[in-house]
């Protein structure tokens, strides 16, 4: 196994960066976390629109959520590999196609997470609000919003490392990501799979575990900080 690291190291690594287009583990960091950044907005506003007491907000929006949620990632992925190119009338890279569909389910997921942590919030805090003359918009922005974001971290850091997962399904579309580095290096050396891909399941078990332990300690610091408010 030392002898395909030395070897493949690099390809494992950044793909064949600087002198082609960067791919492997880099690329599979750069897809979740783009995944993450760009659906959270989105999911901000389908989480407020779950919320809503107002039926034409919050059905649609539920509907959308529902239906993404219902979807695997693989099928996601297909549909954004011929759908967004008929949408836009340009042909788009493998790697573009990969973060729309992580987008769209990334949307749905982490709605539901910040559905729940503004639901979280004591309904007296709300009232407290409007009763000093603060308008939903207002108490939403700086009441709501800012206590269930911040108690969502956990979650949030969770969802990437579901995204993280989930990339390794963009090698169908020939994405060079770390899944699809691995099977060309087991291509190329067509004698060891066995070591090739167990080098890759851990490479996947060291980021996610890392990450793991990440949430563990940052949902140790808002414990402690609650309890430090309490007092």
């Amino acid at each position: 196994m030392l002898d395909i690291i030395q070897t493949y190291g690099v390809q494992l690594l950044i793909g064949e960066f600087p002198h082609g287009p960067l791919g492997g583990l880099a690329l599979t960091l750069i897809l979740a976390v783009s995944g993450l950044v760009c659906a959270f907005p989105l999911a901000v506003m389908f989480g407020i629109a779950r919320t809503s007491t107002i039926g034409w907000i919050a059905l649609p929006a539920g509907a959308v959520v529902h239906t993404l949620r219902g979807l695997p990632v693989l099928m996601l992925i297909f549909w954004a590999y011929f759908i967004v190119p008929l949408l836009t009338g340009k042909s788009i890279s493998g790697t573009t196609t990969v973060i729309c569909a992580l987008v769209a389910y990334e949307t749905a997921f982490l709605g539901e997470v910040i559905k729940a942590g503004i639901q979280s919030i004591p309904q007296g805090q709300v009232e407290a609000s409007r009763s000093l003359g603060m308008g939903y918009f207002r108490t939403l922005r700086e009441v709501v919003l800012p206590q269930a974001l911040f108690n969502m971290i956990p979650s949030i850091l969770n969802q990437l490392i579901s995204l993280i997962k989930n990339t390794s399904l963009a090698y169908i579309i020939s994405v060079n990501e770390l899944t699809y580095a691995a099977y060309q290096v087991n291509a190329q050396l067509l004698t060891k799979p066995f070591q090739v891909y167990f080098l890759l399941a851990m490479t996947y078990f060291a980021i996610c575990y890392a990450l793991s332990s990440l949430v563990g300690l940052v949902e140790r610091r808002i414990k402690h900080k609650r309890q430090f408010r309490s007092v």
